[in-house]
């Protein structure tokens, strides 16, 4: 879920000279204007630019040097995005830059905001509408997607890893009902399977409304899915951000949550929340110091709302 931006961030004048040499050759003309955007995880460099002839685009870079992860991400992103259908609300791939360590990506620049914090309805609404329209489309062709179910398998086995290996000031709740929590997670795990393009990794942060809708930036996670898998993640994030809020309704409501069982929602809900809180307690990763405290955040928020579902 979306966190301040990493101390640090690399900003375009900051990049290498080749690399910034490097990405101008693919877009053809120089950059004369820069603009660093806050947000997201990524320790590499995000900025809107200004070319020379007045057009103007978005680059992302990252050197392996500082994270490999997030260089491989954005290799795994380049393919993704430049093989996604007409259709899907994404921005156009541009090209990327490669040397092997430092990695660029360069999109169409897209004129919109990202959600505001807490959520609002008009714009929740806005983007779960987006999402029911995108859960109808053509899979990427040439491109080979993993399964969701199997991507999240693994991070949905927390709770699994939490009796191995107990975690220090644990939700006493959590604590009494660890064994239901790891057979939920592994019903969730299983409800994420289906044949609609998921994005994978939906938050406020990786969502920007538009004059038309939103636009869903950030693809490296894309997978082959259940149809509502980016919308519940839509509502965890906007319950990260509002514990207080009531999301039930929207799952009740909205056409992009038809098919969906209580069953299905907890197991997702508890495989999420035993992966956040996991995570949680692991050194933070290279560059990217705020990612382990809003992943107990997240985790702390999840598995408060799966108890009073289950409560209710």
């Amino acid at each position: 879920m979306s966190a301040p931006q990493p101390d640090g961030r690399t900003t375009w004048a900051q990049l290498p000279p080749e690399v910034r040499a490097g990405v101008e050759r693919l877009l053809g003309e120089p950059v004369v204007e820069a603009v660093s955007q806050p947000g997201g995880y990524s320790p590499g460099s995000a900025d809107r630019v200004l070319l020379a002839s007045g057009r103007r685009a978005f680059v992302k870079a990252v050197s392996a040097g500082v994270n490999q992860t997030s260089a491989r991400l954005h290799r795994r992103e380049a393919a993704i995005s430049a093989a996604l259908p007409p259709g899907v609300p994404a921005p156009k791939f541009l090209g990327m830059y490669d040397d092997g360590t430092w990695v660029a990506l360069a999109l169409a620049d897209v004129a919109g905001r990202h959600p505001q914090e807490p959520w609002e309805e008009a714009e929740l609404l806005a983007v779960l509408d987006v999402l029911a329209a995108m859960a109808v489309l053509p899979l990427p062709s040439g491109l080979e997607l993993n399964r969701h179910e199997e991507s999240l398998g693994g991070a949905f086995l927390g709770w699994e890893k939490i009796i191995r290996h107990p975690m220090e000031g644990l939700d006493p709740w959590a604590a009494a009902h660890l064994g239901e929590l790891a057979e939920m997670a592994g019903t969730g795990a299983g409800a994420l399977a289906g044949e609609s393009l998921v994005h994978g990794d939906l938050r406020a942060d990786n969502i920007l409304l538009t004059d038309h809708g939103a636009v869903l930036i950030d693809w490296p996670w894309a997978d082959v899915g259940v149809s509502w898998s980016d919308a519940l993640a839509v509502l965890i994030n906007a319950k990260s951000q509002a514990p207080e809020a009531d999301l039930d309704r929207w799952l009740g409501e909205h056409p992009v949550f038809d098919g969906t069982t209580d069953a299905a929602v907890d197991g997702v809900l508890a495989g999420y929340a035993g992966y956040f809180l996991d995570m949680s307690r692991r050194p933070a990763p290279p560059g990217i110091p705020t990612l382990r405290a809003a992943q107990r955040r997240n985790g702390d928020a999840v598995l408060d709302w799966l108890r009073q579902r289950l409560d209710s």
